[in-house]
């Protein structure tokens, strides 16, 4: 009888720790994924959706948005005179901590100039959204 109530801790705790590791994979695929199509909206030039998507606890006065979607823009400009552009983005990987409901998210910038370079991008999630940090 003391085996199998052993066995049977034992499964319990492999569940529960693979349920674990599960969320947390899941989590972090879908900050990745909206990391993605923020840094996607900034390459189209929309900047004020690449804006939109940063977490900020209360709402922003506009004159602060409006600069940084100017710095968004300079940043774009930056890269296309320095790197001939940014010519893809895509996911290397994710991390997520399922007690803070954040993530930190890696995304390879591909350059005009054929370099790249690996991009960390903190997430948190608010409301059933992942927004940037």
């Amino acid at each position: 009888m003391r085996k199998s109530g052993i066995l049977l801790t034992m499964l319990l705790f492999l569940s529960v720790t693979a349920c674990h590791h599960d969320k947390a994979y899941n989590m972090g695929e879908i900050a990745a994924v909206a990391a993605k199509n923020y840094y996607d909206e900034l390459l189209q030039g929309h900047y004020d959706e690449y804006v939109d998507g940063t977490f900020y606890r209360d709402s922003i006065p506009d004159v602060y948005r409006r600069q940084l979607i100017a710095n968004a823009k300079m940043f774009i400009g930056q890269q296309n005179e320095e790197h001939q552009g940014i010519k893809e983005i895509s996911i290397s990987h994710a991390t997520a901590d399922t007690t803070q409901c954040t993530a930190d998210v890696f995304l390879v910038l591909k350059y005009g100039d054929k370099t790249k370079e690996k991009i960390v991008v903190p997430m948190i999630e608010c409301h059933g959204k992942w927004k940037m940090k």
